[in-house]
């Protein structure tokens, strides 16, 4: 008997986001009699309706206030994941990928985040950007719907449906003249078709993304104008170095100049700004990137070995020298060889480094003959090597010949904006390493986190981001939030003695709303006052939560 599934119209009508409800396959010829009258609310009870009426406006609700969080997102990549799981979730998709491309970038590709796909499906389904059901929305910028892409004649001969076994599809363009983006879901948690609802509710979703995702590129495509490492980024191979501030702008101009050359460099600045990274991206970008780096802290090594660790060692030259030992200089032969923390080089040593330096020649300890060395030279260190000459306890010849180009290394509170590029990184890192699903970042903890002191600098701020996505997994949460990654904020009840991150920022928050509360919150007058821009202004209120006293119930 031919049979077909009919599904109630009214409340679908009269509510959009009415999830549609099922009749049970009723006989063909048994339409008319279905149908012979307008359906009437006989076909379901009132109390019934009345609670799928209201069950459908709190869905419809509940989308909306999360489509309105949308709005506050300051991150593309955040945007994007957090956009891509409300559609799956309003739309019951297994899989699902969304990519919006800002036309005015042409140098920079798309962004996009895929959920539910193997990497091979990510790749096919990246690949039906230029073919298939993607193109076909991003060309009519139509919405797609295919009960099964492997039975549709417009999509079936494609080699990435047939391969992928593509079933139901649901395509819906962002944009509108021109179309700058797509989202695509495909299959859903019940076997069948999308359904009419769900192409509505798709489409509604992206008209409401389409002008939060072009406001979005627009402040990404003003921070990148502003960003001053930008040039860098395609003449060096920066690796993943993350920066905006001209402050590391400068330090990349030299290391561009130096990088080349065979000359000796001389790192400076404090501990933990990444002076290690720095000269990896030194010898990336020099002719000998094709051989060793190699790293030697200075300070880790007992004195007695450092010759040998240095130089090498020739048999029996000393109580450990069973047989010949090769030294780092022979190691890094034909390459670059990093010596951190060359303050702390005993002084016989420097004068061996120095013989290297002048004569590209240097005995292993308890040779009679020179070896030859072709290897570049970079050296690190956080400490005053001018005091240290004064105080005898480092050669000033060798200083002299070390710093033929000296490259200071600023600390992160002389370069706050990178801040912003730093967390995510580290974030990406800790949750990889973790084995954490990916998290996203909440705009309040980028800005408490550009807003605190980091006397740690790079290092600190990287070990803070893993112990907040540690708890952040804890608690199975979705994103890192202020509370993760300053415990302090959480817990302020806690009868634990105050540390120096809780205690600078307690300060710094009473000193932002006391000028505030003095300039009556006149943000231009309290800018001056606090020697800051407006706009750090603005990020400090937003990291310490102020408000003011007609509203406030106290610092938060």
């Amino acid at each position: 008997m031919d049979t077909t599934v009919h599904w109630i119209g009214q409340a679908a009508r009269r509510n959009p986001m009415a999830p549609p409800k099922r009749l049970s396959p009723v006989p063909s010829n048994s339409r008319k009699r279905l149908y012979a009258t307008p359906p009437s609310r006989t076909l379901l009870p009132k109390a019934d309706e009345t609670r799928m009426d209201v069950a459908s406006l709190t869905a419809e609700r509940d989308l909306y206030r999360k489509l309105l969080d949308l709005g506050v997102s300051d991150e593309v990549e955040t945007f994007l994941r957090e956009a891509l799981a409300l559609s799956m979730q309003a739309s019951s998709a297994c899989r699902g990928y969304i990519e919006i491309r800002d036309e005015a970038e042409t140098e920079s590709g798309p962004w996009w985040i895929a959920e539910g796909f193997s990497d091979a499906g990510v790749e096919a389904t990246r690949a039906a950007i230029s073919s298939g059901v993607i193109a076909e929305a991003l060309a009519t910028g139509r919405t797609i719907v295919t009960a099964s892409a492997l039975d549709d004649p417009r999509f079936s001969s494609r080699e990435s449906v047939k391969s992928n076994r593509i079933e139901a599809v649901l395509c819906a363009p962002i944009g509108h003249d021109p179309v700058f983006g797509v989202l695509y879901l495909q299959d859903r948690v019940e076997a069948g078709p999308f359904t009419e609802e769900d192409r509505m509710r798709a489409e509604r979703l992206s008209r409401h993304l389409a002008p939060l995702a072009d406001r979005l590129l627009l402040r990404t495509r003003a921070r990148s104008a502003s960003d001053a490492i930008r040039p860098f980024r395609a003449s060096l191979s920066l690796g993943t170095f993350a920066g905006r501030s001209p402050a590391m702008a400068r330090v990349l101009r030299d290391i561009a100049a130096a990088a080349p050359r065979k000359v000796t460099i001389l790192l400076t600045g404090p501990s933990g700004t990444g002076k290690t990274q720095l000269a990896r991206i030194i010898h990336e970008n020099s002719p000998r990137k094709d051989a060793p780096f190699v790293e030697l802290n200075c300070a880790t090594l007992p004195e007695p070995l450092v010759e040998s660790e240095l130089f090498g060692a020739m048999p029996g030259s000393h109580s450990t020298a069973t047989r010949r030992i090769q030294g780092k200089v022979e190691a890094a032969e034909g390459g670059t060889l990093f010596l951190d923390e060359i303050a702390d080089l005993p002084l016989a040593a420097q004068s061996k480094l120095l013989q290297l330096l002048q004569s590209l020649e240097y005995f292993p300890l308890g040779a009679t003959k020179p070896l030859r060395a072709d290897v570049r030279i970079i050296v690190a260190t956080n400490a005053d090597l001018e005091a240290a000459v004064e105080r005898r306890m480092f050669r000033e010849d060798l200083l002299y010949r070390i710093q033929i180009v000296p490259i200071h290394v600023p600390p992160l509170a002389a370069r706050p904006e990178d801040i912003r590029e730093l967390v995510p990184l580290f974030c990406e890192r800790a949750c990889s390493a973790h084995g954490v699903p990916p998290l996203a970042i909440s705009p309040r903890a980028l800005r408490a986190a550009e807003a605190s002191v980091w006397p740690g600098n790079v290092r600190q701020l990287e070990n803070a981001v893993e112990a907040a996505v540690i708890r952040a997994a804890a608690e199975n949460a979705a994103r890192l939030e202020t509370h993760h990654l300053f415990v302090e904020h959480g817990a302020a009840s806690d009868n634990v003695s105050e540390t120096f991150q809780s205690a600078t920022r307690r300060f710094q928050g009473e000193m932002v709303l006391r000028t505030l509360e003095d300039t009556d919150w006149n943000i231009v007058e309290a800018a001056r006052r606090l020697d800051v821009t407006r706009s750090h202004v603005y990020n400090l209120i937003r990291a310490h939560g102020l408000e003011r006293a007609a509203r406030r119930t106290g610092p938060r």
